[in-house]
């Protein structure tokens, strides 16, 4: 049996765990989280070793980007593997490389000549437009537009809805 196990049970969690239920990939889903009060979670995040297998794959799945980079090195050190996910409605030029760990959520595009580096996250109707650099744990939130010939720095958070100009990160 194929087992996923997301760290974090928030909305970024949840919206994963919905992707990964369309594409069917895992027989089964485990939420483990810190808070308390998160429901349908099986233990902290900590309580992850219980769970590490061949048979199980993990995600830390934090909007909080310095959180889920601190977790993909944690889970890089133990030797889980830490996939990566697309949904079948987003747009990836075939230039395009993506890092490890990267989930590229529905309608979002990935356009000519891109680079994202490790655990970057590309949610729902974003745009990264042709030559941009995403370093390591870049978020574009829904509806972000990153226009051409950026390379924005690590664990650099594009909100929903914001357009950055072209060059407004130079290569």
């Amino acid at each position: 049996m194929k087992r996923l196990v997301l760290l974090g049970a928030g909305g970024f969690a949840k919206t994963l765990a919905d992707l990964v239920t369309q594409i069917q990939s895992y027989d089964e889903i485990v939420f483990l989280d810190d808070n308390p009060e998160a429901k349908n979670t099986r233990g902290t995040c900590a309580d992850y070793v219980k769970f590490k297998n061949e048979q199980t794959d993990m995600y830390p799945a934090f909007g909080n980007n310095e959180v889920r980079l601190k977790w993909l090195e944690t889970l890089k050190q133990e030797n889980i593997t830490v996939p990566s996910f697309i949904h079948p409605t987003a747009y990836i030029s075939p230039t395009a490389q993506l890092g490890p760990a990267t989930v590229v959520l529905p309608k979002a595009v990935i356009n000519t000549n891109c680079r994202l580096e490790r655990g970057c996250i590309v949610n729902c109707g974003a745009v990264l437009d042709h030559d941009c650099i995403l370093e390591e744990g870049v978020h574009l939130c829904i509806g972000s537009l990153v226009k051409a010939e950026n390379h924005l720095p690590a664990k650099l958070k594009v909100e929903a809805g914001q357009v950055v100009l072209n060059r407004t990160y130079p290569l």
